[in-house]
């Protein structure tokens, strides 16, 4: 019997040994615009979590101070057993005076019709405690605002509140775009300085093997091929430097798009130059004050602290309520023992006075309102600071670009006829090598070039509001 039920359980390390491996997916594959997609998407970025989380909260201040303006239900079922004291309730004393009364001879109609022995019987008769008895109570009861000005105004404070918030989750989604945006041109600017050291190794292997040759005909010397073997080494230390920020650089835009640290990344982009239409401060700012949301979102918290402030002004005047209440009470639970009770109207609240509190409120609110009015001067001024920086930044880096270029021609055309020379006998590789130094620098001025030109580009794209047009 054991060996039988052995029999599945041998088979099964054999059974996944014959399976077929699971495919390699290989690395993510990705693109500006992925990249961007991806950080937006509601498990992307922290940021974007939490704007999220703010909107919500948003949305339930606004449903609880909407709860102010509509019918307020409440419905309640009881049942009690009590028992009372009547000299709690003062009637022992009545009592007491009664039997004072009754030993001294009645007085007043009473004395005409009851017999003293009797109304002393009947006296002491009285419970000092009433109970235990049941009391049965179910009822509904609706209050609803009439006239309250200042719950209105809360309302639509709340209201504006929500807009802003909204509108900070549209600038967060730019400020993200733009934090990814410039992470995964980081990422590239590595990709083109190691595939630019990579050549630097190829072209100092090359330098190498012509000095080699070139002692072997009897034309160089041996300090020329320790010379460019230096000039090797140099060149596989710096490579070993870029891969190491290559992989920085990879793990900082995982950590802004908020994917695991362990996925392994493909950049399908290259750096490149995007020319961007001319523009002055003026048609900058035009765009910026229509599309940027966090000018919006401001107005909004401006219009809020406004309404907030009219809402705590208005609580001083009246407010009108209409109230109704309806139910059945009685002794049990009997239907048919149950009596039906209502009572309904209306309640007038006129504030008089509250020891200071709603003056103390009014100005708190009044300078909270001040308050938005600077954020939002100070906004404008920060808006137009970050344009023009921008622009100044995007011009100067497109010189720079056209210069490194230039430089770039030149130094290649330089380390060609270096090379020349030397393989004719005309120089040393002393001048290869200095040609070959200053060829590495005009690469590294073209990618820095580059990636500065496309980081203002990104800046000017943000301080405008459209940074997301112009991931493409």
């Amino acid at each position: 019997m054991c060996r039988y039920l052995l029999i599945p359980f041998l088979a099964v390390p054999f059974a996944v040994w014959g399976a077929d491996p699971l495919p390699d997916r290989g690395p993510l594959r990705l693109n500006l615009k992925r990249a961007v997609e991806i950080a937006l998407s509601p498990e992307g970025n922290t940021y974007i979590q939490l704007s999220d989380e703010n909107v919500r909260q948003a949305k339930s201040r606004s449903a609880e101070a909407r709860s102010a303006l509509l019918p307020d239900v409440e419905a309640q079922a009881s049942q009690t057993t009590a028992m009372k004291s009547l000299a709690a309730l003062g009637l022992d004393l009545a009592t007491s005076q009664t039997l004072l009364q009754a030993e001294n001879g009645l007085t007043g109609p009473l004395a005409d019709t009851v017999e003293k022995p009797l109304l002393n019987a009947i006296i002491k008769d009285i419970p000092r405690v009433v109970g235990p008895f049941n009391s049965v109570d179910v009822r509904a009861r609706v209050t609803q605002s009439v006239f309250d000005f200042g719950s209105l105004r809360r309302y639509q404070s709340s209201r504006a509140a929500l807009r802003a918030a909204r509108d900070d989750r549209s600038n967060t989604d730019d400020s993200v775009s733009s934090t990814v945006a410039k992470a995964y041109l980081a990422a590239l600017r590595t990709d083109a300085d190691v595939e630019a050291y990579q050549a630097n190794v190829a072209l100092a292997e090359a330098v190498l093997k012509q000095s080699q040759n070139q002692k072997e005909a009897g034309t160089g010397t041996g300090i020329e091929v320790t010379r460019a073997k230096v000039q090797l080494s140099n060149e596989k230390q710096h490579l070993l430097m870029v891969q190491n920020e290559r992989n920085k650089a990879y793990l900082q835009l995982l950590r802004a798009m908020g994917l695991n640290l362990a996925t392994e990344l493909e950049l399908t982009d290259k750096l490149s130059y995007t020319p961007v239409e001319a523009l002055n401060v003026q048609q900058a700012m035009g765009e910026a004050l229509k599309n940027r949301p966090d000018i919006k979102a401001q107005a909004e918290r401006e219009t809020a602290a406004r309404l907030s402030a009219n809402a705590v002004k208005l609580e001083r005047l009246p407010s009108l309520y209409v109230f109704a209440d309806y139910g059945t009470t009685g002794t049990n639970a009997d239907i048919v023992s149950l009596l039906p009770t209502r009572d309904y109207g209306f309640a007038l609240r006129v504030p008089i006075f509250d020891g200071g509190r709603r003056d103390a409120r009014r100005a708190e609110t009044a300078s909270q309102f001040r308050q938005e009015r600077v954020r939002t001067n100070d906004l404008h001024e920060q808006i137009e600071l970050e344009i023009r920086t921008a622009l100044d930044t995007l011009h100067s880096a497109e010189e720079q670009l056209n210069v490194a270029e230039e430089g770039l021609t030149l130094s290649d055309s330089e380390l060609t006829q270096a090379r020349r020379r030397y393989s004719a006998g005309f120089a040393s590789n002393l001048e290869v090598t200095d040609a070959q130094t200053r060829l590495e620098r005009a690469r590294d001025n073209r990618i820095a070039a580059l990636f500065s030109y496309n980081v203002a580009r990104i800046d000017l794209g943000k301080a405008m509001g459209n940074v997301r047009s112009m991931i493409q």
